[in-house]
């Protein structure tokens, strides 16, 4: 089995487990001095693009092909490639179709959709101008396309409304939710899909403070919020999206109102991938490689589950213990360390709080 894999940077995720498999494992990357190349059996510098990813799946004769692409704008190119090498030459592309990646990467669109499906979102408006607000403060100010936080603002004020229109012509706007963040992922093929559980990321702060800045757990143990209405929703929106791979999910859940807020949604790996991992013992990005090998199924995703207690903590640059090979694994590790130089994380778990502790108190 032959495997074009699409971007380096999260090669090394999946890399000891393409090995154990015995896949010969082809990549194209457009950045020649990226992380990562040393891992893959070959290597094509491409353009930027997915012209460069057709060629090179063509010439080798790959039997699917894998994005590993975690930021948002090529998605709309690869969903276009999706299309094109599954119609025209029988290649599987592992990855979200162009209705997806339409409806997941425009946040005004995303919205629409929620209604359309009856999912609850959190009142918003579209705003040309700061006089046409008619939501009450706070609110949320974004814009259509980013991702990480990128162009959102906390708006206590008209002044804070006022101040953001400096630099933007318009902006949805949208109630602000004190409440609980949580994430979940689901995985879907072939029609198929199943709800991992969901991933506690913080409360909500008028500051905004960015999730990579908090300490996140797993399971999510919020009080009065059941999980498996967590899973049911998102199911209920990745069945609606109808495509493949990975669906990242963010919600939010207001204690007093008792109500579960769907937020957005993206089509690509996300940042809670290892603290999932962790939790359950499914890897989703492995799951990508199940699927394009013919391997996955909702009976061998129900398998691998298994329940710990887990964690993800910003620590800087890790100085801890070594863990052992593969670094990225949970099947050899309690904790996998993650992130740049400067900007690492580390994620661990354990069958209870109390032994979560004791390694946490190990590791840093």
């Amino acid at each position: 089995m032959k495997l074009l894999f699409v971007g380096s940077r999260l090669y090394d995720d999946i890399d000891w487990y393409v090995k154990s498999k015995g896949i010969e494992s082809v990549l194209t990357e457009s950045n020649e001095e990226a992380i990562n190349l040393d891992l893959p059996d070959q290597v094509f510098i491409v353009p930027r693009g997915m012209d460069g990813p057709k060629q090179v799946a063509l010439m080798q004769k790959v039997d699917a092909i894998v994005p590993l692409i975690g930021i948002d704008p090529p998605l709309i190119d690869v969903a276009h490639m999706k299309e094109e090498m599954e119609n025209d030459y029988g290649i599987p592309v592992i990855a979200a179709g162009v209705r997806a990646v339409e409806l997941t990467s425009d946040k005004i669109k995303t919205k629409q959709f929620y209604t359309e499906i009856d999912v609850a979102t959190p009142d918003y408006q579209i705003l040309n101008s700061p006089d046409e607000l008619n939501l009450e403060f706070p609110v949320v100010l974004k814009q259509g396309e980013g991702q990480g936080g990128k162009d959102i603002k906390v708006a206590k004020s008209m002044s804070d409304v006022e101040e953001y229109f400096e630099e933007f012509n318009q902006a949805l706007c949208e109630e602000f939710i004190e409440g609980s963040e949580i994430s979940i992922e689901v995985l879907g093929f072939n029609e198929e899909y199943v709800a991992l559980p969901p991933i506690y990321k913080g409360e909500t702060t008028i500051e905004g403070t960015h999730p990579l800045n908090k300490v996140k757990t797993g399971p999510c143990m919020v009080q009065g919020l059941d999980n498996n209405l967590v899973q049911h929703t998102a199911y209920k929106v990745a069945k609606n999206l109808d495509s493949d791979g990975i669906f990242e999910m963010d919600f939010m859940y207001s204690a007093e109102k008792d109500q579960l807020y769907a937020i957005e949604v993206n089509t690509r790996p996300n940042g809670t991938r290892y603290l999932t991992t962790a939790t359950c013992g499914v890897n989703s990005l492995c799951e990508l490689v199940n699927m394009a090998i013919g391997e996955f199924s909702l009976s061998n995703v129900y398998d691998k589950l298994g329940y710990h207690y887990s964690t993800e903590i910003p620590i800087g640059n890790y100085e801890g213990p070594a863990p052992n090979e593969p670094v990225k694994s949970f099947e050899e590790n309690d904790f996998v360390v993650h992130g740049p130089e400067g900007y690492q994380r580390i994620t661990a778990r354990a069958d209870s709080k109390d032994e979560l502790e004791k390694l946490l108190s190990k590791l840093i």
